[in-house]
């Protein structure tokens, strides 16, 4: 049961991402402030909340790491009144996923983002599964010493290190 749930929160993080780096390819989100910004995430399968030391090019490696390795049929980003409205259907592996999302703030300071997904064809399960997140980012100051940019802070303390881009392959 516990695998099931993690399962379904990865998923649902995975596709809520891909929905904010889907704005890469409509309209292009600001960047946020350069520093250590804590992200909680509200959803019925339990609260979360991690701290992420960014800088610029570490903000915008995440905006387009979140779409890469998933087919996603639609992605769509639209600047609204109140922000951005996002729309996207992917695939990952076996699972489908259908979310809509609204992104809003000042990406200097606070940054608060819904998301609604739908998932199907998700292992041991028979009916499609909703899953819906509110996730609250907001700038806390600079990074820690020792610290680098792209470092999450899990929970109970442990360190993960974001993936780097790829070195550039050598002129021939």
């Amino acid at each position: 049961m516990r695998h099931r749930i993690v399962s379904l929160c990865l998923a649902s993080t995975v596709m809520s991402l891909a929905t904010l780096g889907s704005a890469l390819a409509a309209e292009t989100l600001p960047t946020r402030k350069p520093g250590l910004w804590e992200t909680k995430t509200q959803s019925p399968n339990g609260d979360v909340t991690v701290r992420q030391c960014i800088d610029e090019k570490t903000d915008g490696l995440a905006q387009n790491a979140f779409g890469a390795g998933q087919a996603c049929s639609k992605r769509t980003m639209v600047k609204t009144a109140d922000g951005y409205e996002g729309e996207t259907e992917c695939k990952i592996g076996t699972i489908s996923a259908a979310g809509k999302s609204q992104i809003s703030g000042d990406f200097n300071s606070r940054i608060t983002m819904k998301v609604d997904t739908t998932l199907t064809g998700v292992p041991d399960t028979k009916e499609p599964v909703r899953q819906q997140m509110e996730i609250e980012a907001t700038y806390v100051g600079p990074c820690e010493a020792g610290q680098s940019p792209g470092d999450i802070i899990m929970p109970d303390g442990q360190i993960v290190k974001m993936p780097t881009a790829p070195a550039p392959a050598p002129a021939q």
